[in-house]
């Protein structure tokens, strides 16, 4: 099984942070030490500030790090309420990341300023160890040291233990335990059965719709990719959580292709390395489910895993194949590398079918959308002005920054097919993250819609409070949206 958050959360007094050995130093925004208040090891931070010529304002963009005299190592940074979420956990992971490289057992946390300021730097320092301090899955004969075990905390005192910031950390590090995972390790069946393990720890409803009965459903744009596996492991997975007082029902869809040849139109060895990570959509909804479920988030939650792999085959689907969906919708194959809309296709279709109140869909779906944003911000689609709106407000709150794309109408003429309802995708692939939107919008029932094309899944060398180049990004994103849905609104 993955590895769960074991780290011990300890209040210290004062005198116990004396003789640490990492300690992180959380200060306010402040023009000078004096201003930040009484903080341990004042005398080591001004003459580190001297010997850089740095000012103590520039602790807020870039922490310090220096040894203190029993031998310890002590890193400070200032949390500046005016800065951007996500500017605030980077400033926090790059102060972490100089006490990790040691491989510490024990982190030590001041938090420092007035009670709101030191419970905002808790609760992302706390978050910050949690999501970091893990050891991700790894394949080699040395060990790289045992996992972060102790968080000891001084300034703040949180009465249920962070629980949010505990749940949230579980969503992001379980997304990028199965993001990480080799395709001989993590493929369609094995994935079925960690899914099966976590429905029954966690008491979801488990749902499993496999290649025979999607077959007898008419599910064909889902079938044409599986079908190029030996295997015949590919399923739909659905996933349920209810809550005694929701009043709304979110479904959650998530891509699950775990590895992408590019079947007939086969990618370069330099595409196709690290296409196992092609599932990362459907580790991000799973990672919202598991996150929800740990807060008692009160809203009802349908998750819907495609998983499936896209190989190359004799039975493999071809260009100029016509295919018939879920919703009868006819499909003219242009490119077989562009599976991950064709699975979603009939994924959408099911989960339309419930009426929920809102669907959310993550996919790690179009290298136009890596183009168009790079990889420290994902690309969204949405329905409505009310829900553009949500979506980045979540963004903003969350610190997963994402982008909004045009979604016309007039799009679709680029889609117009001469034998089927609609083309899969262009040769050309202009605009391909946009005409993605528009293929899939016609598999949602109209029912309001956010489309996430996640090129922020991976990012070198960390993004926001997360320092793995695998960022987890939308498990926050995703949470915060929910919350803001189910919350009433003030006045």
């Amino acid at each position: 099984m993955l590895a769960r958050l074991e780290q011990d959360v300890r209040m210290l007094a004062a005198t116990d942070a004396r003789r640490a050995s990492h300690t992180l130093l959380v200060l306010p925004k402040a023009a000078s030490l004096a201003g930040a208040g009484r903080i341990p090891h004042a005398d080591t931070l001004t003459a580190a500030l001297k010997r850089r010529g740095k000012k103590i304002a520039e602790l807020a963009k870039d922490p310090i790090a220096a040894d203190l005299p029993h031998g310890g190592l002590a890193v400070w940074v200032m949390l500046d309420p005016a800065r951007a979420s996500f500017e605030q956990q980077t400033a926090l992971r790059k102060a972490l990341q100089l006490l990790l490289a040691e491989k510490p057992k024990t982190i030590t946390v001041g938090v420092f300023g007035d009670a709101a300021t030191r419970r905002r730097a808790a609760e992302l320092a706390v978050y910050a160890c949690w999501v970091n301090g893990i050891r991700l899955p790894v394949r080699k004969k040395k060990a790289e040291g045992a996992p972060l075990g102790t968080i000891r905390l001084r300034g703040h005192r949180a009465a249920d233990g962070f629980a949010a910031g505990r749940a949230q950390a579980a969503g992001n590090v379980l997304c990028r335990e199965l993001t990480v995972l080799p395709p001989n390790e993590l493929t369609p069946k094995t994935y079925r059965e960690r899914v099966k393990a976590l429905a029954r720890e966690h008491r979801w409803a488990r749902e499993e719709y496999d290649l025979r009965r999607l077959r007898r459903m008419g599910a064909g744009a889902f079938v044409a990719v599986a079908q190029g596996s030996n295997e015949e492991d590919a399923a739909i997975v659905h996933l349920r959580y209810r809550h005694g007082k929701a009043k709304k029902t979110v479904a959650l869809v998530g891509k699950g292709i775990c590895f992408d040849t590019g079947g007939h139109n086969l990618k370069t060895a330099r595409y196709m390395h690290g296409m196992h990570e092609d599932m990362n959509g459907s580790a991000v909804a799973l990672g919202i489910l598991l996150a929800a479920t740990g807060t008692g988030l009160p809203v009802n939650l349908d998750c819907w895993l495609a998983l499936a792999q896209n190989h190359l085959s004799p039975r493999a689907y071809k260009q100029n194949e016509v295919v018939t969906t879920l919703n009868g919708t006819t499909i003219e194959i242009v490119h077989t590398d562009a599976e991950g809309r064709m699975v979603l296709a009939d994924t959408l279709a099911l989960a339309a079918r419930a009426r929920p109140d809102l669907i959310i869909d993550f996919a790690t779906l179009t290298g136009s959308m890596h183009v168009a944003l790079g990889d420290r911000y994902s690309g969204i689609f949405a329905t409505s002005e009310d829900l553009i709106r949500r979506a980045l407000a979540a963004g903003a709150d969350s610190g997963e920054r994402v982008c909004v794309f045009p979604m016309d109408e007039d799009y679709d003429a680029a889609l117009d097919s001469a034998i089927a309802d609609v083309k899969q995708c262009t040769m050309e692939g202009e605009a391909d993250h946009i005409l993605a939107a528009r293929f899939l919008k016609r598999f949602t029932a109209d029912r309001p819609w956010i489309h996430m094309d996640l090129s922020a899944s991976s990012c070198k060398g960390g993004l926001g409070a997360v320092a793995s180049d695998v960022t987890g990004f939308g498990i926050g994103w995703g949470l915060s949206l929910l919350r803001a849905l189910v919350s009433p609104p003030e006045g």
